[in-house]
């Protein structure tokens, strides 16, 4: 009753055209967003131009401590506008319907890796105050109570507060992060975690989390994004 309820004065919305939708994603949108799919790199996800190829650039430039990740869509309109709402916006209602389309399209693959903890990337705790939630955080709950798998929060920290990335270049991202992050000297994580965050672009974030998840006892580590950046 009390779902009932709260569905009648704050009816599901499609993130991406706002139009009231019980299904989430309206049928119009699903017809326009784009999503990762092969031939793709064998590590990050990023699309690539080519069957033949088996990395994006990236990825052949630069060492990771992951094992491999996926995304749901490409970060192209109508999914980035969205994401920016989601993340900026306080449109955090979108993070369940976000969080279901990662279930239901990468679930399997999420299974198969064997994932024991799901981490969310964190925010620094003054740009978290400022924007009064973290729009990871919000997946990472929401994708492990459809998986039945675990949400750790205390083992990563940020506890630099960096430059946004989207306007650095590769060079100054990699520098920007430098000391940017931290893990807990008595929380040991399980032996293969999911990291989640919104958007993977040269993957500089999540490479980095990566290192220190292994420093802090992980055995492999995996990341889930709603969104990737076109490959070369």
């Amino acid at each position: 009753m009390y779902t009932r309820i709260l569905n009648l004065l704050y009816p599901q919305v499609c993130p991406f055209c706002g139009r009231i939708s019980e299904q989430g994603i309206c049928s119009v949108c699903k017809k326009k967003i784009i999503y990762a799919q092969e031939p793709r790199c064998m590590r990050c996800g990023k699309p690539l131009e080519k069957a033949e190829q088996e990395y994006c650039r990236d990825c052949t430039e630069h060492d990771a401590a992951y094992e491999q990740g996926r995304s749901v869509w490409l970060h192209r309109e109508p999914v980035s506008d969205a994401i920016y709402r989601f993340k900026y916006g306080n449109k955090r209602n979108y993070g369940r319907i976000f969080a279901m389309e990662m279930a239901e399209h990468c679930g399997a693959q999420i299974r198969r890796w064997g994932v024991e903890e799901i981490i969310p990337i964190p925010l620094h705790p003054a740009r978290k105050r400022k924007r009064g939630y973290n729009q990871a955080e919000i997946l990472a709950e929401e994708l492990g109570c459809l998986l039945h798998i675990p949400v750790r929060k205390d083992v990563l920290y940020r506890i630099r507060n960096t430059r946004p990335q989207k306007s650095l270049n590769d060079t100054e991202r990699i520098r920007n992060l430098k000391g940017a992050f931290a893990v807990a000297g008595k929380e040991k994580v399980k032996a293969k975690v999911l990291i989640i965050d919104d958007i993977y672009t040269t993957g500089s974030t999540i490479r980095r989390c990566a290192k220190m998840l292994r420093l802090a006892g992980a055995e492999k580590v995996y990341f889930l994004t709603i969104s990737i950046g076109q490959g070369l």
